[in-house]
């Protein structure tokens, strides 16, 4: 034992090779109990192939001991060699007391491929082997979670905690909070992420709170975490948008605004943030500082679609209709994957009396948006003025079909159907 505290001792003092010297001596020459527990702190201090020696050196002992088979196991997935610590680990049987272990382990390695069934397999016969064991309900509730059943994990979660709260440094409360959030149950959520909070304060856990009830349309609380994470950590960047948010619910606008331009400051490539901050300006009426947050936005995101809109409407609403072409222009936007920006396109080339390419963009806006009863009403109307009086009939008779009852449309269409005869 005395030579295994020298080896020990040298490696922690970065004399390895004298190290090496003595660790060959044990290799070689050592009792199976000194070997033994050398491989243990060497596996620990992760020097894994002198660790594997060891332990293979012992097997070729004592070929049937399954512990030797277990670190032999964990060894090779430290490496990342798989399929070798399962073949090492299903040659434990049954009978041996670590078989419950093995199983675990080889149902970990079989969800990380992807094998959930296999996974699951493993984890239902070592409950057998040991119904009481919590560690094997944590197991299954991860297995669960990640399949995306929420019901069983749910439940193995629970069974974990009437014994305890945490497992392998995982807040049970926590897993269980963010789990009944993620699948919508947000009100059921939140007794769990205060139990969580009162295990102990993190930040992780108070913005998971915080965003679930916002989901839950608890803005109040909401805000009063967000709030409190932010003092306890200003630079955590993703609490800003949804703060900004709840302040909006709640109609606090002047709130809303002055904490996205923290954010802006805290996270300056952040685009949504200046996505919202624009939408929150126009709300206030800050149309200056409206179009600078749309600009940031598209700067940072020439193809962002939602801050382009936002910007065009915004011109739109200013009559800038030369500006709302230039824009457009200059994005990096198919037409096809947003026709409403064709849309925008042609009611502004119509504002600036060049009807031409107007109608070139209204047809082609037509092809995207024959649905949209905003759309043919612009585009009826604006073929009334251009004369064009039986195109305007077919696109007025669309939209009586979308809506009989209206008399404008009906008024109009029997005006047109007057113009033919």
């Amino acid at each position: 034992m005395e030579q295994m505290k020298k080896i020990i001792a040298l490696l922690e003092n970065g004399q390895h090779k004298e190290a090496l010297n003595e660790y060959n001596e044990v290799l070689k020459y050592g009792m199976p109990d000194e070997k033994f527990l050398l491989g243990e702190e060497l596996f620990q201090l992760g020097f894994l192939d002198e660790a594997k020696a060891l332990f293979e050196n012992l097997l070729e002992l004592y070929p049937e001991e399954g512990e030797l088979l277990v670190l032999l196991g964990e060894i090779f997935i430290e490496a990342g060699d798989e399929e070798e610590a399962i073949l090492m680990l299903e040659r434990i049987p049954e009978t041996d007391s670590v078989f419950p272990e093995a199983l675990l382990l080889l149902a970990d390695l079989y969800q990380f491929q992807g094998l959930f069934e296999v996974s699951e397999q493993k984890l239902l016969q070592a409950k057998e082997i040991l119904p009481d064991e919590i560690v094997i309900d944590f197991a299954l509730g991860e297995l669960y979670s990640e399949q995306g059943e929420i019901t069983k994990a749910i439940l193995a979660y629970e069974s974990v905690l009437k014994e305890k709260t945490e497992v392998n440094g995982v807040n049970i409360y926590h897993r269980l909070a963010d789990l009944l959030s993620t699948s919508g149950a947000f009100e059921e959520a939140l007794p769990y992420y205060e139990k969580a909070l009162d295990e102990k304060l993190e930040i992780d856990t108070l913005f998971g709170y915080a965003f679930t009830a916002l989901q839950g349309e608890y803005y109040r609380a909401a805000i009063e975490k967000f709030l409190a994470l932010k003092e306890l950590d200003p630079e955590y960047h993703s609490l800003y948008l949804p703060l900004a948010q709840a302040y909006e619910r709640e109609e606090e606008l002047e709130k809303s605004f002055e904490t996205i331009m923290l954010g802006i400051n805290q996270d300056e490539f952040n685009k949504e943030l200046y996505h919202f901050g624009g939408r929150i300006a126009v709300k206030l009426g800050k149309e200056q500082e409206a179009e600078e947050l749309f600009r940031g936005a598209l700067a940072l995101d020439p193809g962002f679609i939602e801050a382009a809109l936002a910007l065009n409407k915004l011109f739109l609403h200013q009559e800038k209709y030369e500006m709302v072409v230039d824009l457009i222009r200059a994005l990096e936007i198919q037409e096809e994957e947003e026709p409403q920006l064709i849309w925008d396109e042609a009611v502004a080339l119509q504002r600036l009396e060049d009807y031409r390419n107007a109608l070139d963009k209204y047809e082609l806006a037509y092809t995207y948006l024959k649905n949209n009863e905003g759309f043919l009403t612009d585009y009826g109307y604006f073929l009334i003025e251009e004369g064009k009086t039986e195109r305007a009939g077919e696109i007025f008779k669309q939209l009586v079909k979308k809506d009989p009852t209206n008399e404008e449309y009906l008024d109009v269409l029997a005006r047109l159907t007057d113009m033919e005869y």
